[in-house]
């Protein structure tokens, strides 16, 4: 167990929660994810999925971890406020963001939504956390053996994805994205190289990504090009589409894993371990 290195998805939903009988295979919760690198515990994005991670991790004993934010967005923070281990002293929360392009910070967004009237409880009563900022590029600062690189996404009010790596091995984090910037595109490649997962922005299909152009997501189509030009072993789509039935993700599945063996639909409770 001391050696393991895990990623565990705990909402792959996009936008917004989507509960219902079109759901169910896939899940409906929003952004959230769980890396576990030896005793290490990191949290990428609290969306709605965080809810139930957040009771599992009050029965561990892990009581000090790192929540990592690929942006600000109401689909990847609107679990933070039913996030049990925030309220609970006994737990250290570091909540970290490297996305903002002015000067607001984590600690600012967290106490808008948190407030009255939008929400009765204020963001000063999250006691295990505390709130820092990083620039997207930056390495996230650690003591132990596992290193997280940061990168820019392209999204609106911008993004930051991740590269996990311990042991030899490694993840990759690439949501919220739109292809299309240049500077940005010709850095992923790189970013990603070699990787063992890549989850992708794959909320849109080509066919469709012309009508939804500058909302900030890209499709199934670029993650199978961006795992090609990064010889990535196994890419992973994310970030489904609210309006998209199980079914429609079967159908998407079968046609990434023609264009590229190995590829994966992201599932609700999926693990993969690299």
């Amino acid at each position: 167990m001391a050696e393991e290195f895990s990623l565990r998805c705990w909402g792959v939903r996009g936008s917004t929660p989507t509960p219902g009988s079109s759901t169910l295979r896939y899940g409906g919760e929003t952004s959230c994810f769980e890396i576990r690198a030896g005793d290490a515990l990191v949290l990428v994005d609290c969306g709605s999925g965080a809810r139930n991670l957040g009771v599992e991790i009050c029965g561990c004993k892990t009581r000090t971890f790192d929540l990592l934010f690929t942006h600000t967005h109401l689909d990847h923070i609107c679990g933070l406020p039913f996030f049990k281990p925030a309220y609970d002293p006994s737990f250290s929360v570091t909540a970290w963001a490297g996305h903002f392009q002015d000067e607001t910070s984590l600690v600012d967004i967290v106490s808008r939504i948190m407030s009255p009237p939008i929400f009765p409880v204020a963001a000063k009563t999250l006691k295990a956390v505390e709130f820092k900022s990083f620039n997207a590029g930056d390495l996230i600062p650690r003591t132990d053996d596992l290193v997280i690189r940061t990168t820019r996404l392209n999204h609106p009010g911008g993004a930051c994805g991740y590269r996990f790596e311990f042991k030899g091995k490694s993840i990759c984090i690439i949501t919220d994205h739109e292809h299309g910037d240049p500077e940005i595109d010709a850095a992923l490649p790189d970013f990603v190289r070699n990787s063992d997962v890549m989850i992708y922005d794959a909320m849109f299909t080509d066919d469709e990504y012309d009508t939804y152009k500058g909302w900030g997501h890209s499709t199934w189509q670029k993650a199978v090009e961006l795992a090609k030009a990064g010889n990535v072993k196994t890419p992973v789509l994310f970030h489904h589409d609210p309006r998209r039935s199980d079914d429609e993700l079967d159908e998407i599945g079968l046609a990434a894993q023609n264009a590229y063996p190995g590829t994966l639909v992201a599932s609700e409770g999926m693990t993969l371990k690299p």
